[in-house]
């Protein structure tokens, strides 16, 4: 029995599924699911994020949540979170980073939100050394000064895809075609969150919507306007979902979707003005491509210095890390960063509003 399996048996006897259930069956079934069964970052993974690509990424982030900190008074004790930390990576770099500003790890309660048991074994052993607690949802942290980072979470959150015909749109599903799972869309219908998208559409465009994505960024913002905090959260994607961008990656390389559910990592575009809008009442901050958010950190002038360390082959893999984070053609216009922060605060260094 395959995952492919019991979801097309599945689909026989109860009908097509959307694309939200399809995707959070292919990442999260607790036997089959991408997530559930392996460790799939790295070299021997499907795919390498930023701060498995070079120190200086989880360094930078750490400065500006410290500078943030710092900014607000420094409060006594608060939440240090992340949310899918995967190796744990980013949340050690950060922690390195910080321990020299007074007084920082003293008051960070470190919080990860990670789903998987898999991922959890291999974080634990990343920050040995490092009380560390778990959350099972953003609605779990606790009620208390809040900083946070979200790098690469929300593009692996499942979404509905909904193409526009006429005044109303059919959802697009996942159902059988001659015994294979294929796409297909259903009746027309109205759909009336998705009103204000009649104005900057046309027949047969296609928007996504992620489900989960508003009440994970309602807790995150009333936390951070109620007691003070910030958050950056790091993806790839634009301000307003447009078209289908639903994509899947296997050892690194593109493959079909819906080829083998539960083998290949699947992701989506995130739109950040829902983000943004589901965060109120913080306020929020303009997106930033990744490369100038860093940039303006001074990840140049830590290239350089780390650079001056380095010879040979290291050298060039160091140069050929700082390119792939900040060059346009790149990761560096590609990701974008967003802040959130108390609309009685300044936002993040790094980010503008």
């Amino acid at each position: 029995m395959s995952l492919r399996d019991d979801l097309a048996a599945r689909i026989a006897a109860q009908g097509p599924i959307t694309v939200a259930e399809y995707m959070a069956e292919a990442l999260l079934h607790p036997t089959y699911g991408y997530y559930s069964t392996r460790d799939p970052l790295g070299a021997e993974g499907d795919f390498t994020t930023a701060p498995e690509i070079s120190q200086m990424f989880g360094e930078l982030v750490g400065l500006s949540l410290a500078q943030s900190w710092l900014d607000q008074g420094a409060p006594s004790p608060f939440t240090l979170a992340e949310l899918g930390p995967g190796r744990g990576t980013l949340m050690a770099d950060i922690l390195r980073a910080t321990a020299r500003v007074p007084g920082f790890l003293g008051a960070a309660r470190i919080t990860l939100v990670e789903a998987s048991d898999t991922l959890r074994d291999v974080q634990r052993k990343t920050l040995a050394g490092h009380e560390v607690t778990y959350a099972e949802t953003p609605d779990d942290l606790p009620e208390a000064p809040l900083w946070l980072v979200a790098n690469e979470f929300f593009d692996a959150l499942p979404i509905r895809q909904f193409q526009r015909d006429g005044a109303g749109w059919r959802e697009r599903c996942v159902g059988l075609d001659a015994g294979k799972l294929s796409f297909g869309l259903s009746p027309v219908g109205p759909q009336a969150s998705l009103n204000h998208r009649l104005d900057d559409t046309e027949n047969g465009w296609l928007v996504e919507v992620c489900p989960s994505a508003p009440s994970i960024l309602s807790a995150i913002g009333a936390r951070i306007e109620a007691h003070g905090g910030a958050a950056l959260i790091i993806d790839y994607g634009d301000w307003r979902s447009l078209g289908d961008t639903l994509q899947a990656l296997r050892h690194h390389e593109p493959t079909d979707p819906l080829a083998d559910p539960g083998q290949a990592d699947l992701t989506t575009h995130v739109d950040f003005e829902a983000l943004a809008q589901s965060a109120t009442p913080a306020a929020h901050t303009r997106i930033t491509p990744q490369g100038v958010f860093l940039e303006r950190l001074g990840i140049t002038a830590r290239a350089q210095a780390l650079a001056a360390k380095l010879d040979g082959p290291a050298l060039e893999a160091h140069v050929a890390a700082h390119r792939r984070l900040t060059h346009p053609a790149e990761m560096g216009n590609l990701f974008k960063v967003l802040g959130l922060f108390p609309t009685t605060a300044a936002p993040p260094p790094g980010l503008e509003i």
